[in-house]
């Protein structure tokens, strides 16, 4: 999910907001504004209605990104580096760069969702209470009430044990230490997440069909996007176990060439691009560290005329947009973070940041391939986090 605003940095995590976030601050305002204020307190005037009411969709909004917020701050103490924290149609999305290695971690990192909702439900609720102690009855105390039930509500649905939703990754926990394969377990949270999402489809279908209310479309929307992250998940965990114990050094192409930044594009055609059979140079500073990464689709898009003067670090993704790992690093952590504009490629850093290695489609490839040639059963009990690497192969010829 990508962000369509940036809204700046939380505790060093990049948060930001997707265009669809605004048909729902629709949808909450005017329902608010035209149907649940008016109907309780009756009385006032459009204005203080609309106004109530954007306040309340704003507060949920924040009460989201709380929700997120814990989420991503209990991954990075357990090891995981956090992307970013996306707020769009369906709630928020914390985009982790990794997953956990215990069964324990993973819970943590799901359960502390839903109970940050279930508290900011307690605090909203105990305002609520004391502003009708102390006699008041407007639309403060409706915008308070409003907050404390749809956060409760959110932890609720969040807790149904079916993926993608938190309930769904305590389910994965749970099965994974029970049974002590994450891989299955993620296939299972998956498969139970499908089949709550077509259950929900069925009664929005229902609903519609029945004359029930239009709040049926939007249950069905909701199932449909449950479903749907459900199947990517079980994919994701299906592949997870094909790889299991494949680090990045075990795929890449070790001592990619590397190239200058301040050469020219039709330096480059002439020189190198028209010389080498490689698609993808990163671009490196004299102490070798990462500054860009140019591909051939790159370079192709710049005009025949304007190549005399126009320097690699000029079309050159940007060294933060590149997808980077470390050797040891697992391959299918890296898989999530291979898209962007580095064409589906990622570059391979050692400790002190320096170009060791690239990752290509067609690395990967043979990776699978290679990987349905594995005589052990992919979702054995050593398999995942447990799984002892083997040393890296040595080099071989890139064809990239």
């Amino acid at each position: 999910m990508r962000a369509s605003i940036s809204l700046g940095r939380i505790a060093g995590i990049k948060v930001g907001i997707n265009a669809s976030v605004f048909f729902i601050v629709a949808i909450l305002v005017f329902g608010l504004a035209t149907g649940r204020l008016p109907v309780v307190y009756p009385g006032r005037s459009v204005a203080a209605y609309v106004g109530a009411a954007i306040i309340a969709a704003v507060v949920f909004l924040a009460s989201l990104l709380a929700h997120e917020l814990a989420h991503s701050l209990v991954a990075r103490r357990n090891g995981i580096e956090v992307e970013s924290i996306v707020l769009w149609l369906f709630g928020g999305v914390a985009q982790l760069r990794g997953e956990p290695r215990t069964p324990g971690a993973d819970f943590r990192i799901a359960i502390v969702g839903p109970l940050t909702s279930i508290g900011l439900g307690i605090v909203f609720g105990v305002a609520a209470g004391a502003l009708g102690w102390l006699g008041a009855d407007g639309l403060p105390l409706g915008v308070l009430t409003y907050l404390a039930v749809t956060n409760m509500a959110l932890a609720v649905f969040n807790l149904i044990p079916a993926a993608p939703l938190d309930g769904g990754r305590v389910l994965r926990a749970a099965l994974w230490r029970w049974r002590g394969d994450r891989h299955t377990a993620a296939v299972n949270a998956a498969r139970a997440g499908r089949g709550f999402g077509f259950f929900l489809i069925a009664i929005g279908v229902l609903q519609v069909v029945t004359g029930a209310g239009l709040g049926g479309i939007w249950l069905a929307l909701i199932g449909w996007f449950v479903v749907s992250a459900a199947t990517a998940e079980e994919q994701q965990a299906r592949l997870s176990g094909r790889l299991a114990g494949i680090t990045v050094a075990h795929v890449m192409t070790e001592r990619p060439l590397t190239l200058d930044g301040n050469l020219t594009v039709d330096d480059f055609v002439g020189q190198v691009a028209l010389t080498h059979r490689f698609s993808t140079y990163p671009l490196v500073d004299p102490h070798g560290r990462l500054t860009g990464l140019v591909t051939l689709n790159r370079v192709r898009a710049v005009p025949p005329g304007e190549r005399p003067s126009t320097r690699l670090w000029q079309i050159a993704c940007a060294p933060t947009e590149v997808p980077t790992a470390r050797p040891d690093d697992p391959l299918v952590e890296l898989l999530q973070r291979m898209h962007g504009c580095a064409d589906g490629r990622a570059v391979v850093l050692d400790d002190a940041g320096r170009v060791v290695g690239l990752v290509s489609p067609s690395d990967i490839a043979r990776a699978l391939q290679l990987a349905d040639l594995r005589s052990f059963d992919p979702y054995a009990a050593s398999a995942g986090a447990d799984l002892t690497s083997l040393s890296p192969p040595p080099g071989r010829p890139s064809r990239r």
